[in-house]
């Protein structure tokens, strides 16, 4: 899997636990360019990547993403 399949997997999991399918996910996105990623949207949003690609991240990996395009890239590091 590609970082472009990973990006239109996440996009598709941000559409269903953020409940709006207008969000558009770019490498940069940040948790301030969505209006419904909060902190406990965050959590769901963790589990639910974590369960879809079958990984588990560690409370220092995910506190270390600054974007989209990084949880992307600790994806492919698993």
């Amino acid at each position: 899997m590609n970082k472009d399949e990973i990006l239109a997997k996440l996009t598709g999991i941000f559409h269903d636990e953020l409940d709006n399918d207008g969000i558009v996910l770019s490498f940069e996105t940040t948790a301030e360019d969505v209006e419904e990623w909060d902190s406990l949207s965050h959590i769901q949003l963790i589990v639910a990547v974590e369960k879809a690609f079958g990984v588990r991240f560690t409370s220092s990996e995910i506190q270390s993403w600054n974007n989209v395009g990084e949880m992307i890239d600790c994806i492919l590091a698993k």
